[in-house]
């Protein structure tokens, strides 16, 4: 094998150790570069994860931890992007991610094997799971109350599944009212449609601070799933969900996340719970 001379050795050299070109970058990260433009899908009732404040501004938990993400692509790219938010809901918002339509989702979103067949998440950032929300003169407790009911279920979602499942269990005569998202949901139990709304817990105490009549309304029941939140990124896309991850160690590593979670989850009584603490600190990655 002959051997390079001094100078071509030098520059195959300098070629091996120099960052990857604009031309060089693949997926998501060539998409983002080409255009200038990051595309975030969020909910638009999933408080305090995602929803639309009084100037119908997209807010929330995961917006800001999506940001987080938006400024270390930047970085990574040495551009400041600019953010396109298209709403997404519990039948779209994996399609749009598998299609390209958006780069990252910022909502309420449950990480597991069976959606990961089509996506990717970045680490845990939340942890719910099924319970009921009902009316508190209602006479109901628990899924063995709802024989006669009628329960409404967001399509699409982990808590369609889990209610069915425990319905299905106990042999119950239940009415299932399918709906688009959360606000169609809470909405069907204020206007007496169903007796009760279902989803995962939090978002069942985010939906009664927001409501008109909040002492309206009691979150009842065991856990009826284990759901942890993640953002959700595409699917072999490993230079995009380790920007991502990195972001997120940062935020977790420094400490950051607490005020973060204050500044959403304080307003709803809602504390941290040991196991989120967990995944926290296993996921505070070193550099």
């Amino acid at each position: 094998m002959k051997l390079l001379k001094p100078a071509a050795a030098l520059a195959f050299a300098l070629a091996l150790a120099a960052p990857a070109s604009a031309q060089d970058r693949t997926g998501t990260l060539a998409k983002i570069d080409a255009s200038g433009e990051i595309v975030i899908g969020h909910r638009e009732s999933s408080v305090p994860f995602a929803y639309l404040d009084e100037n119908q501004k997209p807010v929330g938990y995961s917006i800001d931890l999506c940001m987080k993400v938006v400024d270390a692509v930047s970085a990574e790219l040495g551009k400041e992007l600019s953010v396109k938010y298209v709403p997404v809901n519990p039948k779209t918002r994996i399609a749009l991610m598998a299609n390209g339509t958006i780069d990252l989702e910022c909502g309420s979103t449950t990480n597991n094997l069976t959606r990961q067949e089509q996506v990717e998440y970045l680490p845990t950032t939340f942890i719910t799971g099924t319970k009921l929300m009902v009316r508190k003169d209602s006479g109901i407790s628990s899924v063995a109350d709802l024989d006669g009911k009628a329960v409404a279920l967001a399509q699409g979602t982990t808590n369609e599944r889990a209610v069915k499942a425990a319905i299905e269990e106990l042999g119950l005569d239940v009415k299932v009212l399918p709906v688009r998202d959360h606000a169609e949901g809470m909405l069907s139990l204020e206007t007496d449609r169903v007796d009760v709304y279902a989803t995962d817990h939090i978002l069942l105490f985010g939906l009664i601070a927001k409501s008109k009549t909040p002492d309206a309304f009691a979150v009842v029941g065991d856990f009826l799933s284990f759901d942890p939140y993640a953002l959700m990124v595409r699917r072999d896309d490993s230079a995009f969900e380790l920007i991502g991850k990195k972001a997120l160690a940062e935020v977790f590593r420094s400490g950051e996340i607490n005020g973060i979670y204050a500044k959403w989850f304080d307003p709803l009584g809602v504390e941290q719970t040991d196991l989120l603490k967990a995944a926290f600190q296993l996921n505070a990655l070193p550099e």
